[in-house]
């Protein structure tokens, strides 16, 4: 998560210190989520979190670098935590490990480990499942009891792709996009197109999502420059398309509450390594995402796309890093550090 520049009483805090606080920051919003969609979402975080620390185990291993040290700071244990939280209930074991995969071993230790990698890891996971499966990842079930007879059958992979087909059901923002265009949005809503109680459940889980997210905030863990900007921009930009025809576009309310807003608000648009770092880079870098996340909902194939208007912004961190380089302390001016001030 982006640190915020700002001066410390004592040593900044350490990267486990972070990473540890993150992952207690998310039990509200995983708390929700079990509560709503069953014990499916705690297999997904603990298949994932294991897997990726064995993964990463693994490849330290290969590359003769201790283990010890670099599993202790639980980067990897953080990813393999917001990828399980990314994906739906009860996802089959090797779906998660396909991710996981892709996100600690390629998009993470491939490019050198923790503070290289350009991209944020579990994005780079859940985008390659979305694009690669999207039947499993579409597979979001409605608000259901906390536990299913075909969890573990799920989990293991065994359950026919008809049975899982007729378990599942429509997100909010997969049905709305899908309503058709000949049908408005009154119409839509007045059909009841969701089982009974699913709006409030993603309301309720994106309410503890932010209670997480400003957790992090209060504990001075994360600056608040890229929620505030991604989730201002989106509602801007939201607010523009509803009014010039309400009968189409879904409200900023809607694209705030619903999918995976405030949970990529704060925990995945602002990791340390593949975020801007300064202050005007944050805003930039936020308010990109947030433009990318309604054009892509509306314009694109995608319901929900916080995965790839992060990523696409991660290719963008370099420039903004560039142009918005803060102005050190006692000087009158920024500079990008290429050129020697003259003496």
């Amino acid at each position: 998560m982006s640190m915020m520049h700002v001066s410390h009483l004592g040593p900044p805090p350490s990267t486990a210190h972070i990473m540890r606080w993150v992952i207690a920051a998310m039990l509200p919003g995983l708390g929700m989520m079990t509560l709503y969609f069953g014990l499916g979402v705690l297999s997904n975080v603990l298949i994932a979190a294991l897997l990726a620390v064995a993964a990463e185990a693994f490849i330290l291993r290969l590359r003769r670098r201790p283990v010890w040290p670099t599993l202790n700071d639980a980067s990897a244990l953080l990813t393999g935590v917001l990828l399980g939280a990314s994906l739906p209930p009860a996802s089959p074991w090797w779906l998660i490990g396909v991710g996981v995969i892709a996100a600690v071993v390629v998009a993470k230790q491939l490019y050198g480990g923790l503070g290289h990698n350009p991209f944020n890891p579990a994005m780079v996971g859940y985008a390659l499942l979305l694009v690669s499966f999207p039947t499993q990842m579409t597979l979001w079930a409605p608000p259901q009891a906390i536990w299913s007879d075909t969890l573990w059958p799920q989990i293991l992979g065994t359950v026919p792709m008809t049975t899982l087909d007729a378990l599942s059901g429509a997100t909010p923002l997969d049905a709305f996009k899908h309503k058709g265009e000949a049908v408005l949005a009154s119409e839509f809503w007045a059909s009841s197109p969701l089982p009974e109680g699913t709006l409030a459940a993603w309301r309720n889980i994106a309410l503890a999502w932010l209670i997480g997210g400003l957790v992090l905030i209060v504990k001075r863990l994360i600056s608040w420059h890229i929620p505030v900007a991604m989730l201002g921009s989106m509602l801007l930009l939201s607010a523009l398309f509803y009014a010039s025809d309400t009968s189409h576009f879904a409200s900023p309310l809607f694209h705030l509450v619903t999918g995976a807003t405030l949970f990529g608000a704060f925990f995945i648009a602002t990791d340390p390594v593949s975020s801007a770092t300064s202050r005007r880079g944050k805003l930039f870098y936020g308010a990109g995402i947030g433009v990318l996340i309604i054009l892509i909902r509306h314009l694109g194939g995608y319901p929900d796309a916080v995965a790839f208007a992060v990523l696409l912004m991660n290719l963008c961190v370099p420039l903004l890093d560039t142009v918005s380089v803060p102005r050190p302390v006692g000087q009158s001016t920024a500079h990008s550090g290429t050129k020697r001030s003259a003496p």
